[in-house]
């Protein structure tokens, strides 16, 4: 080969190494507020959880009861129903942006179990909404409350014991298992490289911060799944860790799940140690892990003042 011809290649070759090594570089100096952020899926987030599931709760509780006849669904159980629909859809929009894809199986089943549990919340909220109209207190017990106690024949409690272990233990499980798990996997593909530190948030992020916060509060509250939340948090915290050391960062939604949680678990041991000396929500809450639901805190205290 000609001299001229290979001092030419040489040069080629080292201004390629030169650019590739500058690009390299570039990327992992690149500030992380640039990185990307599902503004438009957390966004539809936000408000699916907080007009849907937030806002049925509310309109349970406040609406008057007599715009609806009790033989037909009211506007709470609509909004459920909206709710059962549009929640698997959002779950399915998260696991496309996982790179740790699932097997269709597992999907299709996380997906029925999903559906299943916020049906089997839907029967039973609409009879405890029911209950509520002819006394029922939710900040008691159920073999506590007055109107179960007039029962006949006496068993018919046991009856209302199955439903209510069909919503607060089976109906719980499948569907708020497959959440945090989905919510794990979407915040595995949340890193990207660099070597900065995880200080920098983009501004839709922290827009978003407030209710996102606010809504794992009453997750963890009123669905009674902190053990199922502090051990998404343990795991996404070791995700963290072992991705640190093969040179990678949260990204922004990485970072706004991390805050969000943070802030979260922060909000429940507020409100837990607010409510530390209620002996009767302590009734209703009588095991190791004591998180007074929402619901019962207002029944109990803001209901109660009220008719005072």
């Amino acid at each position: 080969m000609h001299p001229s011809v290979r001092r030419r290649q040489n040069s080629a070759l080292h201004a390629a190494t030169f650019m590739s090594s500058r690009s390299a570089d570039s990327a992992e100096k690149e500030p992380l507020s640039k990185y990307r952020f599902h503004l438009k899926l957390w966004l539809v987030f936000t408000a699916q959880t907080w007009i849907l599931d937030v806002g049925r709760t509310v309109v349970m509780l406040v609406l008057p009861a007599d715009w609806f006849p009790l033989s037909r669904p009211g506007a709470a159980e609509y909004l459920h129903i909206l709710y059962n629909v549009t929640t698997p859809l959002l779950l399915l929009g998260m696991l496309e942006r996982s790179p740790r894809k699932l097997p269709r199986s597992a999907v299709h089943l996380s997906i029925i179990a999903v559906v299943m549990g916020t049906t089997l919340h839907l029967v039973a909220d609409s009879i405890t909404r029911r209950l509520l109209l002819i006394g029922y207190q939710l900040h008691l017990t159920l073999r506590e409350n007055p109107v179960m106690k007039n029962l006949e024949p006496s068993t018919l409690i046991e009856v209302f014991e199955l439903l209510f272990y069909y919503d607060k233990t089976l109906g719980h499980l499948l569907w708020y298992l497959p959440l945090f798990i989905v919510l794990l996997l979407f915040f595995s593909s949340c890193f990207c490289c660099g070597k900065q530190e995880m200080q920098k948030m983009p501004t839709a992020a922290w827009m978003l911060l407030v209710p996102n916060t606010a809504y794992y509060w009453y997750l963890i509250s009123e669905g009674q799944t902190f053990i199922l939340f502090i051990f998404t948090f343990f795991a996404m915290t070791a995700t963290v860790m072992h991705q640190r050391r093969r040179g990678m960062v949260p990204d922004g939604d990485g970072l706004f799940m991390l805050c969000s949680f943070s802030a979260a678990l922060v909000l429940v041991l507020v409100w837990v140690m607010f409510l530390w000396n209620d002996s009767i929500l302590r009734r209703k809450h009588p095991g190791l892990i004591y998180i007074p639901q929402p619901r019962a805190v207002f029944t109990l205290h803001l209901c109660q003042n009220a008719q005072r």
